[in-house]
């Protein structure tokens, strides 16, 4: 299956959907990650945080495939907030894959009450620049964290990954993303399950004979964001990254985007604090 990529800012590539690690761990992260690259993903995304980068690293050196051809993310823990210990969480992240380098590095959390994102920011850089890290981005930023991070180093995250899905579309921060040239990948991308069971969702996913979770990712798809769907089950697997063989009409996409109501795991990212 040929996966369309995205083309980021520092140049470099990234598939238009990727496979989510959380909540797998252990040989299970194993397990599910070589099913993943089994149905052709190309994109894995794990944390220090989910306890289970040892799990996917090991699927990514057993399964064969050239190093880079598979991009592999990570996430910087809260403990890990500050120059000196985003390095020292770096290279926590790095032994527990077992890889000569990430592909992408993201801060998890920007946990503005501790005030130190612009320093673990700048070490963030520093490894870029060691070529310890191919790209650097981050994870639920908003607006003013994305800009106080550019206005403080002059360099852009080259993507933000935030809750995203037709419950929260996230339209306001998906402009400032394209004003800034980051490309927006999805957590959550299909919400809970009940956002599968919706009548505009199921006559959508109908009306183009795919599933409800095909029609939700492929609005992601066409707004240009990168969803990151999760499941262990080989067949959802492939359903999941098989999207690319149909497109929704504007006025889906906008039925879609309709079904907003806001955040539907209450972490907003001003308050919302993990370590």
């Amino acid at each position: 299956m040929s996966i369309p990529s995205l083309t980021m800012l520092d140049g470099r590539e990234v598939p238009a959907v990727g496979f989510g690690t959380f909540p797998h761990a252990g040989d299970d992260s194993r397990t599910t990650a070589i099913s993943a690259l089994d149905a052709g993903y190309r994109l894995l995304d794990t944390a220090l945080r989910y306890e289970n980068e040892q799990g996917v690293g090991r699927a990514v050196r057993e399964y064969g495939l050239p190093r880079e051809e598979v991009l592999v993310a990570t996430k910087l823990a809260g403990r890990h907030h500050g120059y000196d210990e985003t390095i020292k969480g770096f290279h926590e992240s790095l032994t527990n894959l077992g890889l000569d380098y990430v592909d992408l590095y993201l801060i998890h959390w920007p946990l503005p009450r501790l005030d130190r994102y612009v320093d673990s920011w700048k070490a963030m850089i520093t490894l870029r620049d060691e070529g310890l890290v191919r790209s650097i981005g981050v994870s639920n930023f908003t607006e003013a964290h994305l800009r106080r991070v550019i206005d403080e180093t002059g360099v852009v995250p080259v993507m933000n990954q935030v809750e995203m899905h037709p419950y929260f579309p996230q339209a306001e921060l998906r402009a400032v993303h394209a004003e800034l040239g980051i490309v927006t990948e999805s957590w959550s991308p299909m919400g809970r399950g009940e956002l599968l069971a919706e009548p505009v969702v199921t006559d959508i996913a109908q009306a183009h004979g795919v599933t409800p979770a095909q029609a939700v990712l492929r609005w992601h798809v066409q707004l240009g964001a990168v969803p990151i769907p999760k499941s262990e089950r080989p067949e959802r697997q492939r359903q999941n990254i098989d999207l690319f063989g149909f497109a929704l009409s504007a006025d889906e996409v906008a039925a879609l985007s309709a079904l907003e109501r806001g955040r539907i795991w209450g972490q907003d990212p001003d308050t919302h604090e993990e370590f």
